[in-house]
């Protein structure tokens, strides 16, 4: 088995994919974020001591969505078209969605992921004053669409 991002000396580099065709590419992520009773209350009340938890969370997720390539070293800098993050408070965590769109000539699966990974962080900062507990969990590619190997969901579904 080979890996495209590994040299045949074992280093790692960037793959070249100018030779590649731009398509319409899209990813969606999701993760959550487990919390507190209290928590989840201050949430629903509109008590959380720093804010919008949720408002700070979304515009994080979409800016980090941006900045992928500053942070994933492999990772190749696209045109971010569009980002839609969701997050959905119930009774035990915050469920995050992010779903990233581009035309470009690789995927956003890692602009999805990363999206969803600072949106979660952004919820514990806001949140910690609360429950110093809060845990990130279940961070996943749930489905992908566009380029070569076409259009994929987990499960298969």
């Amino acid at each position: 088995m080979s890996l495209n991002h590994l040299r045949a000396d074992g280093t790692a580099h960037m793959i070249d994919v100018s030779a590649k065709s731009v398509t319409t590419r899209s990813a969606t992520a999701q993760g959550r974020v487990k919390l507190s009773a209290a928590a989840v209350d201050a949430l629903r009340g509109g008590t959380v001591p720093k804010g919008d938890a949720i408002g700070v969370a979304r515009i994080a997720g979409i800016q980090a969505a941006k900045r992928t390539p500053e942070l994933v070293p492999l990772a190749h800098p696209v045109a971010v078209h569009a980002v839609e993050v969701d997050l959905e408070v119930h009774d035990d965590h915050v469920a995050i969605t992010a779903t990233v769109r581009t035309a470009d000539r690789t995927g956003v699966e890692m602009e999805a992921l990363t999206c969803v990974s600072v949106a979660a962080l952004a919820m514990i900062d806001m949140i910690k004053a609360v429950d110093r507990e809060a845990v990130i969990d279940g961070v996943m590619v749930t489905a992908k669409s566009g380029g070569r190997s076409g259009d994929w969901v987990r499960g298969g579904a």
